[in-house]
């Protein structure tokens, strides 16, 4: 007779793939400080040292949430021949790609800045990116400086998102927050600062997502144009 799954020790079921799909669900819902050892232990029915088998630490599990995110990024096919389509198109497809995921999990956006390198396809990433700026004719210096600002822009975006809740308010909470914001600038004397009266509309409404976050490329993309080296073909 086979197995049942209930006669299956805890510890044989649990899967390290199966514990970080828990980490990031639990991200999602409450945020990455709600995501421990314990916790997760705790959801799964568990002691915590049936995940310390898989994970023997925190940061191991939250490298281990970083290179799911990082393998979800769905990286444009490489085009035949070395250099074929624009540095600038290539650069922006790839980024695009990373926001996708970012955009997915908020909360766990931030996880990927210092493990990026940490795993195949963060290097895999990487590798198109400086490719892209290579063939813009930066040097190695600007390269990396921009690999690196480039990551933190992306991160960025997602995690100050116009119109995220902070923490873990209510809906109704951030709505009055808002309201708040607007009134607070639509005192301001319009003699004194009448641009900021002009925008006051705008920066307490949340935007369209696809407006925003295309915008967010198109202004980082076009910044890394405007400092490409002028002997560049």
């Amino acid at each position: 007779m086979a197995t049942r799954r209930a006669d299956v020790p805890a510890r044989e079921r649990l899967t390290r793939e199966r514990i970080v799909d828990c980490a990031i669900a639990l991200a999602d819902v409450e945020g990455l400080d709600a995501v421990t050892i314990r916790r997760l232990a705790q959801d799964q029915g568990v002691t915590p040292m049936a995940l310390y088998w898989h994970f023997k630490d925190k940061e191991l599990l939250l490298d281990g949430v970083a290179e799911r995110l990082l393998s979800q990024v769905r990286l444009p096919d490489p085009r035949p021949g070395t250099g074929d389509g624009a540095w600038h198109e290539r650069l922006r497809a790839v980024l695009a790609e990373l926001l996708v995921v970012l955009r997915a999990h908020p909360a766990l956006a931030d996880l990927v800045r210092g493990r990026i390198l940490g795993c195949e396809a963060g290097l895999e990433l990487s590798e198109r990116a400086f490719a892209a700026l290579k063939d813009a004719g930066f040097d190695v210096e600007r390269r990396a400086q921009i690999g690196m600002q480039a990551l933190h822009t992306m991160v960025l975006l997602v995690t100050t998102e116009p119109g995220q809740r902070v923490g873990n308010e209510s809906a109704e909470a951030g709505a009055q927050r808002m309201r708040t914001k607007k009134a607070a600038l639509q005192a301001l004397s319009p003699g004194r600062y009448p641009n900021v009266l002009d925008c006051a509309d705008p920066m307490t409404a949340a935007p369209s997502e696809s407006e925003y976050f295309a915008l967010g490329l198109d202004l980082f993309i076009a910044g890394v144009r405007g400092v490409r080296p002028p002997t560049s073909a």
